[in-house]
């Protein structure tokens, strides 16, 4: 059996994945559109993304899984209305840019940990630090998140939901029942700046690879657009262009993608 890697916190990954029987994943326009929508619900708040393409019956990211996020809302106890959950479960915080009790610390009803509280002589803790302002995880340490119910997501969760939902989506729209992914979805940890690179003109080209365009900037479902417009976005987009030093080096790897071969094997696709 093979074995899985994890999306660790802080990590860089190349999520790939096809269609099952390598059956058709989008048809019509408002496929990609609504799979984005989804992509924007899901993966946007536990991961960044660096590059994208969406492809007849396959796909590519390149994301980094965020670091020192929680889930904002917990409804263990209730309290919240089911539909009013539904909309907002996926919300998430960013712990290392917030103050505890107005965001992570009083939602949660978390209490600090007494050695934490007599060290800096908190006597309330919803009131004092707030004033204080400090940070969540300088109150409740990483290993202690579950003892004081904070939730932290499990980032290979939020992709089988984008992907189980577009599923649901699909099979509505086009009359069909049973599994639209392979599984389980590919990942592979990248490390190397120079693989970085390769990955990113090698996502951006795959609609020239595979002939369906005779250039990147010609095919809309991908972030090469994105990279080159100035127009606000998600899209890690400054990150991007710096590992290429500036947009012309940008545009000129894209001209010329080197061993697209040579990196599909490494891949194993």
């Amino acid at each position: 059996m093979q074995q899985i890697e994890p999306l660790n916190f802080g990590k860089f990954y190349h999520i790939y994945n096809r269609g099952i029987n390598s059956c058709d994943l989008f048809k019509e326009q408002s496929d990609y559109q609504y799979f984005l929508g989804l992509y924007e619900k899901f993966i946007s708040p536990v991961a960044d993304t660096y590059a994208w393409v969406l492809m007849k019956n396959h796909f590519h990211l390149l994301v980094k899984i965020r670091e020192n996020v929680v889930y904002k809302y917990s409804n263990a106890d209730r309290s919240i209305d089911a539909v009013r959950f539904e909309e907002q479960k996926w919300e998430t915080t960013d712990l290392s840019a917030c103050k505890a009790p107005d965001s992570v610390i009083a939602a949660n009803n978390v209490k600090a940990p007494d050695s934490v509280i007599a060290a800096n002589n908190v006597k309330a803790p919803d009131s004092v630090i707030a004033a204080n302002n400090v940070k969540a995880f300088d109150i409740v340490p990483a290993a202690d998140m579950e003892t004081y119910n904070i939730k932290i997501p499990k980032a290979y969760l939020h992709f089988s939901h984008l992907f189980n939902a577009y599923s649901k989506y699909f099979n509505k729209m086009y009359g069909r029942h049973g599994s639209l992914f392979e599984r389980s979805f590919k990942r592979k940890e990248i490390t190397d700046i120079e693989y970085f690179k390769n990955l990113v003109v090698y996502i951006h080209n795959n609609p020239v690879h595979h002939k369906f365009t005779e250039h990147a900037m010609d095919y809309p479902w991908s972030s090469y657009l994105t990279c080159i417009s100035v127009k606000p976005t998600h899209l890690k987009r400054d990150a991007v262009i710096g590992w290429f030093d500036n947009q012309a080096n940008f545009k000129t790897a894209h001209e010329n993608p080197g061993d697209v071969i040579n990196l599909e094997k490494w891949l194993g696709l």
